[in-house]
């Protein structure tokens, strides 16, 4: 236990939207180096999936329960998850008119989790704004499955996920930049072609 509330103690606060005050990467190997290696191990069970970092390609997406990890935080962050991206493929079979096109019967529990599905299926204007809206409802997930312990390994194991969460943001962050740059610089080619120049300014 005093291992884990005096490296909880020293870990920089997050905040859903800020950047993150270090990588995904760094945070896991400053884990290792701390913690107990059982727990710290674990770290390799998570991620923004339910099937894991390492699923099995021969059964399809999300299909079936992942085996049980041995820590009851990681089985009800992937319980959560497999029920979003389940509910998200129904969802969108549905409006497709495509039933068949999704893995397995969508679970109806946790019920935030296919609550989110449905509502960024119905209400979002834009993927970006689905993808974002998802996101948050994943960390309120993850602090409602952390609890009030906060000195435990679930903190260091919400900690992780919520890096991986900040560093999912500022990919799509990056891509938006990415494709207002395009944007901005296809129109400044079309404005340079000889002869469509507007009036008034010099070839």
């Amino acid at each position: 236990m005093g291992s884990y509330y005096y490296f909880a103690a020293q870990l920089p606060g997050l905040v859903y939207g800020q950047d993150a005050p270090m990588t995904s990467a760094a945070f896991q190997d400053l884990v290792k180096r701390l913690l107990g290696k059982e727990d710290a191990d674990m770290l390799d069970m998570l991620s923004i999936d339910p099937a894991g970092p390492f699923p099995d390609p021969s059964l399809p997406a999300y299909g079936q329960d992942a085996a049980p990890s041995g820590c009851d935080f990681i089985d009800k962050w992937r319980e959560w998850e497999r029920s979003l991206r389940l509910n998200l493929a129904r969802n969108r079979a549905l409006r497709l008119k495509r039933e068949a096109d999704f893995p397995a019967d969508p679970p109806a529990y946790p019920l935030d989790a296919a609550a989110a599905a449905l509502k960024a299926g119905l209400s979002e204007e834009s993927p970006l704004e689905a993808e974002l809206f998802l996101d948050k409802a994943r960390w309120d997930a993850i602090e409602y499955l952390q609890g009030i312990s906060y000195f435990s390994r679930n903190t260091v194991y919400a900690y992780y996920l919520k890096l991986l969460l900040m560093e999912r943001r500022k990919s799509f962050d990056t891509e938006a930049g990415f494709a207002e740059y395009k944007s901005l610089y296809a129109s400044i080619l079309e404005r340079a072609q000889p002869g469509i120049l507007p009036a008034g300014e010099a070839k």
